[in-house]
Order: C-alpha cells, then structure tokens, then sequence
C-alpha cells in the first residue's frame, strides 16, 4: 500500500493514539518525521521517541504525554499539504494561538518552530500547527 502523505498519517496516529490514552505510538520512520518529533520533544508536547532498525526496516516509537489524564497536545493539524505546499517569509509566518502554540516549519537550516524561524530569519514550508 502507498501512502501519498507520510506526515499526515503520522499526525493521526499521534491523535489517534492520544484519544485512547495510549503511552506510546509506533510508525514507520522517515527523517522529517523524525526532526518533527525532536520539535515536539523539545518543545514539551510528547515525552520521548527512540528510532528502532530491524534490517532495513527502521520503525518510530513516540511516548506520548499527559497531564492530570488528559493529553497535552489539543490541536495537530496538518498546514502544507502535498497537493498544496504553503510556503511563508520569515515575516509571515503563522502564529498560533497568539504565540501559545507552534508552527513547525520546513527551513533551509532544518525544521524548527516558527518562533525559532522568525528569530534567524528564516522562511519555509509550514508543515503543521501544534497546541
């Protein structure tokens, strides 16, 4: 089975995953995916992720994180979409919720929130909204 947007898919997983209070999610691995995650490690929206290889194959694991039982993460939309990429300046970035959520953005110096973009002046491809 093909899979037309890898990076949708994982935000549904993650989604999914999180409406059913499971600890962990796993996925096949990808390095945009993986530089996702290390966003939403870093930024405290998940717990923890480790990259496992079985051969060839190399799957993702995301523990997910909650506070008093209820999941941390309320809104992971996707933004860019692979029939429709949306690209911003580093002036006109997205902000999300006034600054309470993140933008992570696809830049020449790697993905990094909008925040962090704006800051080096760096535009990009803003891949999804997280709050």
């Amino acid at each position: 089975m093909s899979m037309n947007d890898p990076i949708s898919d994982m935000l549904a997983r993650i989604k999914n995953a999180q409406a059913v209070n499971k600890r962990s999610v796993r996925m096949p691995s990808s390095k945009v995916k993986v530089a996702i995650v290390s966003v939403l490690k870093d930024e405290g929206y998940v717990r923890d992720f480790e990259v496992t290889e079985e051969g060839a194959k190399r799957e993702l694991e995301i523990e997910l994180k909650y506070v008093d039982g209820r999941g941390v993460i309320d809104r992971l939309d996707r933004f860019s979409k692979p029939g429709r990429r949306r690209y911003f300046g580093s002036d006109d970035l997205p902000r999300v919720l006034n600054g309470l959520g993140i933008a992570i953005v696809s830049t020449s110096n790697g993905v990094m929130t909008d925040a962090k973009a704006r800051a080096q002046g760096h535009g990009g491809e803003v891949l999804c909204l997280v709050a």
